[in-house]
């Protein structure tokens, strides 16, 4: 298994009057960072309608924050895929200084452009998540 991190370096401009990041920017942070995800798999979200006919729609999300980030902290996110049949699961952990700054998840669903419901994962795109999941 190999998991899939970026470093996300904290801005002022995410921080709030206390000097902390603020929440919605650290899930911009993290949607960033499945965006990168999918680029560097081969399937950024932005060609999946277009080229292969479905998407991957955010239906869940949960966060815990377990200790602040502020600005100029380099925070590792790391991103690992839970695969299902159709949907995937992204579980996200961040470490900022050695500790733990944030974890939680994003739920996928796999589904069809034009309201055709759910689908199975895509073998290519199964195949691709593969080498980031914790099996």
């Amino acid at each position: 298994m190999s998991v899939y991190d970026r470093v996300w370096t904290v801005r002022f401009s995410d921080t709030d009057p206390f000097g902390i990041a603020h929440y919605p920017r650290i899930v911009d942070a993290l949607h960033e960072t499945s965006d990168m995800f999918m680029q560097e798999i081969g399937f950024p979200f932005w060609e999946l309608s277009q080229e292969h006919g479905f998407g991957l729609p955010l239906v869940e999300m949960n966060f815990e924050f377990e200790n602040p980030v502020e600005a100029g902290d380099d925070v590792t996110i790391q991103l690992t895929p839970d695969l299902g049949t159709r949907s995937v699961r992204f579980e996200y952990e961040a470490h900022s200084d050695g500790e733990v700054a944030f974890s939680g998840y994003e739920q996928r669903v796999c589904a069809t452009i034009g309201g055709g419901g759910s689908m199975e994962l895509p073998d290519d795109l199964r195949d691709a998540m593969r080498a980031y999941t914790a099996d």
